[in-house]
């Protein structure tokens, strides 16, 4: 679905992206690791189309990426940023409703009725039940960016890009959050990747991970495979112990202190 080959990208003479190749099939879920300025959200802009690589090619359903129109795109592929929605004025509702705009003519009108349906649905998924008339700066951050999810959710996206998108949730919201995501993706068979801080987050609900550093390709597989206190020394510079988790039958990482106490 997403055949990206030879990738580069630079910001000035700083290299960020460097021949990177990867293949995404759809209902892949995919998570994006790395240290810090390894690249992760540079390769997430050139696959959104908001910035354009300077060397090879990124394909989607076998059409190159930067043929395509906006509105075109935007039934395709969306984008939900780390930092979400920010406290605005607008009702729930009415931000639900702004994931229609790839559907909606000049006016701002939608051809038929099933976008009422559609956002109804969402509301109940969500459970955002009694905030719909709320401005969005009167509610929690789980809440909003439960919202965000929603508008995304109302593009009607076969892919989905996320960016760190549970940075500023505190546990409770990011496992909340993630379930969402993976509930919707298996509905939906969506193709679904995501830049993502926590690795034990990534093993849970990603079955695929691709690690960068320094701007390169280090290593892609299962978890299985990327999740090993090898690869995690060598990313990030800590020593790890990993476990399998009991019910997930994933792996998941103990850091170890300096003195391995």
């Amino acid at each position: 679905m997403i055949h990206v080959q030879g990738v580069g990208k630079s910001y000035g003479r700083q290299t960020v992206l460097q021949g990177i190749d990867w293949q995404v099939e759809r209902g892949d879920f995919w998570g994006i690791i790395g240290p810090n300025g390894s690249g992760k959200t540079t390769l997430l802009n050139v696959l959104s189309g908001v910035e354009s690589p300077e060397a090879g090619e990124i394909a989607l359903a076998g059409k190159p990426l930067a043929s395509y129109q906006r509105k075109e795109l935007s039934k395709k592929l969306a984008v939900l940023q780390q930092d979400g929605l920010p406290p605005m004025a607008f009702p729930v509702r009415q931000v639900l409703e702004m994931g229609r705009f790839p559907f909606q003519n000049w006016r701002g009108k939608e051809a038929g009725d099933g976008a009422e349906g559609l956002l109804n649905e969402i509301v109940h998924r969500l459970d955002l039940q009694g905030l719909e008339h709320k401005p969005l700066q009167v509610l929690s951050g789980g809440q909003r960016q439960r919202v965000a999810l929603g508008k995304v959710m109302a593009q009607q996206p076969e892919i989905v890009l996320l960016d760190e998108p549970t940075t500023y949730l505190d546990i409770r919201y990011q496992m909340q959050f993630m379930e969402l995501v993976s509930s919707w993706q298996r509905a939906e068979h969506l193709t679904v990747i995501a830049v993502m801080h926590d690795l034990n987050l990534a093993a849970l609900y990603c079955d695929k991970l691709l690690a960068l550093q320094d701007g390169k390709v280090v290593a892609q597989g299962e978890p299985s495979e990327i999740i090993t206190p090898e690869i995690v020394k060598s990313l990030f510079e800590v020593d790890s112990y990993s476990v399998i988790h009991p019910d997930r039958g994933v792996p998941q990482l103990l850091l170890r202190n300096e003195q391995g106490t």
